[in-house]
């Protein structure tokens, strides 16, 4: 689908994305994308970040991928996760209100850095309904984030990151059964680098059931 540029608000800040809708005059359901690491070249311009919008748009949604906070053209600085989930969140509700675009049932979409923040956000976000996350850094994350999870989530990961490790991201699907959907890549790391098309695989199976 085409992408188009926009600005919205978080808080003060005027933040830059790029917003993708399906043909057909709607209501279609909205899914938000968050980048990886600002401080590491993390940017919405990013391969995994590609890869999942290419599967949200083949199932129909509405897209809406964003630069977090003191990235590209995004005004403001990097925030440690805190102030990067106030910008999911006002992202979200951005897309939300946009005409042919439904207020609810939306699907707050991350990868590593990006799926923390996605964790961290939808649990406030009343717009949300399902979470996918890909490559959540387990190691780094807040464990009262993942406390705070009570809505599906979709857990992708490959089975060499050593981010996310594989056996401790499956400890964590167990425990939030029957909300967790686990996804592993054999043979990925954190990075995927030429798996993207098993990504877009992966999520198509699962935005099939959230």
């Amino acid at each position: 689908m085409k992408e188009e540029r926009v600005t919205f608000k978080s808080s003060d800040l005027t933040l830059e994305g790029m917003i993708a809708y399906p043909d057909g005059a709607g209501p279609h359901r909205a899914a938000v994308v968050c980048h990886p690491h600002p401080l590491y070249g993390g940017s919405m311009y990013n391969n995994v970040v590609d890869a999942v919008l290419g599967a949200l748009h083949a199932r129909g949604f509405a897209t809406l991928r964003f630069n977090f906070r003191g990235v590209g053209q995004s005004e403001g600085e990097f925030d440690d996760g805190k102030g990067e989930a106030d910008d999911a969140v006002a992202a979200v509700r951005f897309l939300t209100t946009q005409k042919g675009v439904k207020g609810a049932g939306a699907v707050l979409a991350g990868y590593s850095f990006g799926a923390a923040t996605a964790v961290r956000a939808a649990a406030s976000t009343k717009e949300v309904a399902a979470i996918v996350a890909i490559a959540l850094p387990l190691g780094v994350i807040d464990p009262s984030a993942l406390g705070a999870i009570t809505k599906p989530i979709v857990l992708l990961a490959g089975d060499q990151d050593s981010y996310c490790p594989v056996n401790d991201l499956a400890a964590l699907a167990e425990r939030l059964a029957p909300l967790a959907r686990l996804k592993i890549i054999p043979g990925a790391d954190h990075f995927f680098g030429g798996r993207d098309h098993e990504i877009v695989a992966a999520l198509d199976e699962a935005l099939a059931t959230v």
